[in-house]
């Protein structure tokens, strides 16, 4: 246990979400007071047992009121609760540190080129690393310029996260059709290959420290026996949700590859890394530079990376050794009851 009293708030603590999975880490680590924030009244996190407080914070002032919090309390650090909040908090990090407050998330950098999907892919090609044939289509005449494989998924460019807005498309017809609603929506598309299942998906935690100075990483084989872990099921594809479970296994050539692409993107923090298999090569299709919701599954496993980066940051330690526990990890909901009068205010 870390010394006691080590004050930390999650922004963003929505039901079912990262923030209530890093709240999980916390608690199982022992030995921090977990404050917790969110832009809604209904955030499952405002009722949950084992917070010290939570609060409103007003959408439109985000940082200013959380950072208020911070000062208020003495938050010594601020985790992302999901990819709103690490975006945000990551153009703030200067601004945070001059207070004392440390964002337990990937460089700003990392950040920014993470969340452009299009940038992202084309630096990992420009650098060698194998990702399935991917397109950036700004109109519906690219999709007659380029020779697009069939079948394909086609998903916003921007972003950071799972599968909203992924669509399978098994020719040109569907492919232009859902260009067309996402760049309706003010996105640029993204275009890639479908890769099966035939030889396995894979969700990957790579923690890296401020420094560069590589933790380690831990992997998952995802099973989809549940709708919970699946955003769309048809005869001959399948497009996972956000919500991983599966084995977890030592997998040393998923994890190698892993590791690499996050050396190679200069990784200074959590990253999590999802991608499919094809000639034994694996190819990642999402990249979150962030703590992933499958974080209080690798904490069970013995890979506690919340954890292990907040001891980093406040103290200076880095793990010494990290035993995983191999086996199958299983998710489900919970649920609670909140009166009327009990409502977050």
């Amino acid at each position: 246990m870390i010394n006691s009293g080590v004050n930390v708030l999650i922004a963003g603590i929505g039901g079912a979400s990262l923030g209530t999975e890093i709240f999980k880490c916390l608690r199982i680590a022992g030995g921090y007071n977990i404050y917790g924030c969110d832009i809604s009244k209904y955030a499952y996190g405002h009722y949950q047992e084992g917070f010290v407080r939570t609060f409103l914070v007003d959408r439109i002032k985000y940082i200013d009121s959380v950072k208020q919090i911070c000062l208020d309390y003495g938050i010594k650090v601020v985790v992302p609760g999901g990819e709103e909040p690490s975006i945000l908090m990551s153009s703030s990090v200067e601004e945070f540190e001059k207070e004392g407050i440390f964002i337990a998330g990937n460089s700003p950098e990392v950040v920014r080129i993470c969340s452009d999907k299009a940038m992202l892919f084309k630096k990992l090609e420009e650098l060698g690393v194998p990702i399935p044939k991917t397109f950036v289509v700004s109109s519906e005449d690219d999709l007659r310029k380029y020779e697009i494989p069939y079948p394909c998924v086609v998903k916003p460019a921007s972003g950071t996260g799972g599968s909203h807005l992924v669509f399978f498309a098994r020719n040109p017809e569907d492919a232009r059709m859902y260009a067309r609603y996402i760049l309706e929506n003010g996105a640029v598309s993204l275009v890639q290959e479908y890769i099966g299942l035939d030889e396995g998906e894979y969700t990957v935690g790579v923690l890296s420290l401020t420094d560069g100075f590589l933790v380690g990483s831990i992997a998952m084989q995802r099973i989809f026996h549940t709708k919970l872990s699946i955003a769309l099921k048809l005869k001959d594809a399948l497009i996972s949700s956000g919500y991983s479970q599966g084995l977890i296994e030592d997998f040393p050539g998923i994890r190698a590859q892993a590791e690499k692409i996050s050396k190679i993107l200069g990784s200074r923090g959590p990253m999590n890394i999802q991608g499919r298999v094809k000639n034994d090569v694996f190819l990642p299709f999402e990249i979150n530079p962030r703590f992933s919701a499958s974080t209080y599954l690798r904490a069970l496993a013995g890979f506690n990376e919340v954890d292990m980066f907040i001891r980093y940051i406040i103290f200076g330690e880095k793990p010494k050794h990290i035993s995983i526990r191999p086996g199958y990890y299983l998710r489900s909901f919970s649920e609670l009851y909140v009166p009327k009068e009990d409502l977050k205010q």
